[in-house]
């Protein structure tokens, strides 16, 4: 397997889906609570970034070995194991290895700050390997779009922030060995400024989830894949896929409106009209060659242009 099959078979262009949560957690970390650990963030980029190709390529290999429809676009040019004719054996090897190291990079990091990042390691762990593997994948169930939404838009983001102020008490977990009793304390205005923060990249991350699922119906029904769209139907998802998009929008102007994101943030609505004019040309046609793209394009816009007020808030503030 060359360079190119690998970028292809974790599919490099998609890890923007998992870059973006870690800005957004990092810089809000800087706003919010002007701290920065460099060595952290490292860390937690580079753990990020291979566990995100880890997943990308169990579900490529998964799709390839449960494939029952073997003839289209997304079993013959999207995936890399077909288009590329990679040894199933080499892709096998290749997610060991990616997940040995983004395992030994993740506890590191716990060894850096503390429980907690363990706690939500784990959970992402477990989501991620079970989005694609298992008796039933994540992934072929109508819960693929909430949990990847959830997992990489807010866990991501939180841990992103959580890692340079692990130290400052927003969630504290005590043991007391002598009475048996283990406590956990949050501090809930923290918790919730973070999950409003991270709405954006939560909502881009589901939609193109479900942008994806909406434009392999056909495909998915073939292959005993039982997505959200198959079981609301197009129409009703296609509704979904755009409103989710204005609830991105409102929590921004919460944010603002609450103090919790830089005044300036306001200036991501500039992206509505770009991002309305996509979802127009999504609603007109829904195929993985020609309009899928567009979820990713407005994934970027919103929360590109959302990371870069949240930086400028910082030197403004």
């Amino acid at each position: 397997m060359n360079i190119q099959s690998f970028l292809k078979l974790v599919e490099i262009q998609t890890k923007v889906a998992s870059v973006i949560p870690f800005m957004i957690g990092t810089s809000y970390a800087i706003f919010k609570f002007d701290n920065f650990n460099i060595k952290n963030a490292f860390l937690m980029f580079l753990a990020t970034i291979f566990f995100d190709m880890t997943t990308t390529a169990i579900n490529n290999y998964m799709d390839y070995k449960k494939a029952i429809k073997k003839d289209g676009y997304g079993y013959e040019t999207h995936n890399a194991v077909v288009s590329y004719n990679i040894n199933p054996k080499t892709v096998r090897v290749t997610i060991y290895i990616m997940l040995v190291i983004a395992a030994v990079l993740g506890i590191v990091l716990v060894e850096n700050t503390d429980i907690v990042v363990l706690a939500l390691g784990m959970v992402s762990f477990t989501i991620g390997i079970l989005y694609s593997f298992g008796p039933i994948p994540i992934s072929r169930t109508p819960f693929g779009e909430i949990l990847s939404g959830l997992t990489m838009g807010f866990i991501i983001t939180f841990i992103s922030v959580y890692i340079h102020i692990f130290d400052f008490n927003i969630i504290k977990i005590t043991l007391s060995l002598s009475s048996n009793l283990l406590g956990l304390s949050l501090n809930i205005n923290e918790l919730v400024s973070i999950f409003i923060v991270s709405i954006p990249a939560i909502v881009g991350i589901s939609n193109i989830m479900l942008a994806n699922n909406i434009c392999d119906i056909e495909e998915d029904i073939e292959n005993k894949r039982y997505t959200l769209p198959i079981y609301i139907g197009k129409e009703n998802s296609l509704k979904i896929f755009k409103a989710l998009y204005y609830m991105g929008f409102i929590s921004i102007i919460i944010g603002v409106v609450f103090r919790i994101s830089p005044s300036i943030s306001l200036v991501t609505l500039i992206a509505l009209k770009p991002i309305n004019n996509n979802i127009k040309e999504f609603m007109k046609l829904q195929t993985k060659k020609d309009t899928f793209i567009l979820a990713v394009k407005n994934f970027v816009a919103m929360n590109g242009i959302y990371i870069v007020t949240i930086i400028v808030g910082i030197f403004l503030d």
